[in-house]
């Protein structure tokens, strides 16, 4: 382990200790229901682009590996304000199809009625906005990677190039058909079991791990074919 290892892992606990700490956690939650799309551009970027740190740190040794890391520190802070509406669509679409008769219900207050409905909140979500959301994250990215990182050259930029440029096999095959499936609804299910003020900031977290599972398998791979 290295100094910079240790210093990510501190801000992270330091980024956690926020909502662990009875008073700070307060605070947060006051903030976050006044000000939801801030704290979701604000959490959702910190800790996204520390996830991203982290991934390029598996796979390239290095931390700040590339470039482009504050226009991919934005663009996570625009996606998480997306998620703080989505993820309020989709639970309250999910309740209302509930007592519509539209979708199954467990008339029993309980955890396993809860549960059904985080369950079917996260499937409806990841089955029909997770594979758009996903697309749109690799254009942005593919945007900054031919960009050099650079605002001036982002216009001009092709989005041919940045399509022609994407892995589509390795994004369906990978991304798509297992992440969803294995990782996304089972994760999020668990995610829409919290209060509201955490479940952008449980996604936040996620995103961190799913990098890490992908990363090390990445690298894993690598190593078998060399």
């Amino acid at each position: 382990m290295k100094k910079q290892d240790f210093i990510w892992i501190l801000i992270l606990c330091g980024i956690t200790s926020i909502f662990v700490i009875p008073y700070t956690r307060n605070l947060y939650e006051n903030i976050n229901a006044q000000f939801p799309y801030l704290l979701g551009f604000l959490k959702t970027s910190i800790l996204a682009l520390m996830g991203e740190l982290l991934v390029s740190r598996i796979q390239n040794k290095q931390y700040f590996y590339g470039t482009g890391h504050v226009l991919k520190w934005f663009v996570w802070g625009l996606l998480g304000m997306v998620f703080v509406l989505i993820f309020k669509i989709y639970a309250s679409g999910v309740a209302t199809a509930q007592s519509m008769g539209l979708l199954l219900v467990i008339e029993q207050t309980g955890f396993l009625s809860s549960l059904l409905t985080a369950f079917l909140i996260s499937l409806t979500m990841n089955l029909s906005f997770a594979p758009s959301f996903m697309i749109l994250h690799r254009i942005t990215d593919g945007y900054i990677a031919e960009s050099s990182g650079k605002i001036k050259n982002l216009f001009k930029v092709k989005l041919s190039t940045v399509i022609d440029k994407i892995d589509w096999q390795r994004f369906f095959h990978v991304i798509v058909l297992k992440s969803i499936p294995f990782f996304w609804i089972p994760a999020h299910t668990i995610t829409f079991l919290l209060p509201e003020n955490y479940r952008v900031l449980m996604a936040a977290y996620l995103s961190i791990a799913l990098g890490i599972i992908l990363s090390i398998k990445k690298v894993k791979t690598k190593e078998v074919s060399s």
